[in-house]
């Protein structure tokens, strides 16, 4: 016989936290990749790269920032954490378990999956080894890493474009509008005769009024049908709906993460902002994300939240290049190259793959190679829109010449308003008549 045994539910702190919102105050730890190489250092520049930012030790870390901003802790769990408690290992302990708790159910939830992971699992302030040394603890937690999910991903995404349309405020978001009409379900203009290829969604009292003005009424109480003719059919007409391309260039040079500000993780959340809109508002778009440095390549959207500024130069040539080419494949009405930078090229590419650097003011060699880039693109009919994060006179004049030579446009933006920017230009996109 079987017996099934109840216990009393005993309230835990996870019930009372709001674990999206975590997730939200998260956002710019799950986004910040690190600095590609590991540790290094510039003679002007400093240290770069000394961040943990993969391990679960990190994440716990910055859980607990988070709890602690958002006034989720007791003040007893405070006083312990400034040092300021009598040492209460009860309280301490409590500490461990929540985060392992939050832990649990970021895994459970969906957004996250730990890799490397030892035998036995650890507290952030708990034993590790059975020895009780909390140092054994901290470091059997540095050797598992953390991945975010696809479901993670979204939602970071999810929340990213909430956050960019609800400062616009209200926004009527559909497929991108143009002057074209088609035929479709949803009846928005007139009717037209049919055509091979339309979509068949007959007007039917328009299609009967030309078959009566062709041929008359039938008599009363005649049971002759009416002859349909080809020539008679009506169909609606709807606003064509058109489809786009788009290729998010970001730049990884070195100076997207120096002078004290992080440029590069609010340009990885527009990125996914604008996947997340594509997904849901725009299905038949396509979106896809170039990195350049020192050389530049195409990063799986997956892999944008590992994503890493390094020691790198600015390669913006090889960036249009690359970004050129996967759109040139891509058959959508409208097509169009979305560049994140906050410096001028500083590199090209060679030759067998040797890269020529040069740091010091616009290098004629260097730009004559963009500009070529550049023009490439318009050949092929496809703008370049490009977000500055600095305003530079030099860097004004080279930004305003992309725009001029490509046909596109040119904003000086900071990273409080470049996703505004961004997702704007997206929906205000019309194709052209």
């Amino acid at each position: 016989m079987r017996f099934t045994t109840y216990t009393k539910y005993r309230k835990s702190w996870l019930d009372a936290l709001n674990l999206e919102g975590l997730m939200e105050m998260l956002s710019d730890f799950l986004l910040d990749g690190g600095f590609a190489g590991g540790p290094h250092f510039h003679p002007y520049w400093g240290w770069s790269g000394l961040e943990d930012t993969t391990s679960l030790d990190a994440l716990k870390q910055a859980l607990l920032r988070a709890l602690v901003e958002s006034g989720q802790l007791t003040p007893e769990m405070i006083e312990e954490l400034r040092g300021e408690g009598p040492g209460n290992p009860d309280v301490q302990q409590e500490i461990a378990d929540l985060l392992d708790e939050l832990v649990q159910k970021m895994i459970e939830e969906g957004y996250i999956t730990l890799t490397g992971e030892p035998t036995g699992s650890a507290g952030a302030t708990g034993d590790a080894t059975g020895t009780g040394h909390v140092d054994d603890a901290r470091e059997a937690a540095r050797t598992v890493n953390f991945n975010l999910t696809s479901r993670g991903l979204d939602f970071l995404g999810y929340r990213a474009l909430r956050n960019l349309l609800g400062s616009m405020g209200k926004s009527s978001i559909g497929s991108h509008e143009t002057r074209e009409y088609a035929t479709g379900v949803e009846s928005d203009a007139g009717s037209k005769p049919y055509e091979f290829g339309d979509t068949l969604n007959l007007d039917i009292p328009e299609t009967l009024k030309k078959t009566i003005a062709r041929e008359g009424l039938p008599p009363p109480g005649s049971e002759v049908a009416l002859a349909l003719d080809y020539k008679d059919l009506m169909v609606h007409q709807t606003d064509y709906r058109s489809s786009c391309a788009t290729v998010i260039m970001l730049d990884v040079s070195h100076s997207m993460i120096l002078y004290g500000e992080d440029r590069f993780s609010p340009a990885k959340k527009v990125a996914l902002a604008l996947s997340h809109l594509i997904r849901t508002e725009f299905p038949g778009d396509s979106l896809r994300v170039v990195t350049f440095g020192d050389r530049a390549q195409e990063i799986p959207l997956g892999e944008l939240p590992k994503a890493q500024v390094g020691p790198f130069h600015t390669n913006t040539a090889e960036g249009l290049e690359v970004a050129r080419r996967i759109l040139t494949t891509q058959k959508k009405d409208m097509r169009q190259i979305i560049m994140i930078t906050d410096g001028k090229p500083t590199a090209i590419t060679l030759k067998r793959g040797r890269v020529y650097k040069n740091s010091g003011g616009l290098d004629r060699t260097i730009l004559r190679a963009t500009y070529r880039e550049v023009a490439a693109c318009r050949r092929s009919g496809i703008p370049i829109n490009t977000f500055m994060l600095a305003d530079d006179p030099y860097l004004v004049r080279f930004v305003r010449e992309v725009a001029k030579i490509a046909r596109g446009k040119a904003y000086f933006t900071s990273t409080m308003t470049l996703g505004q920017h961004i997702v704007m230009d997206f929906l205000r996109k019309r194709r052209a008549a």
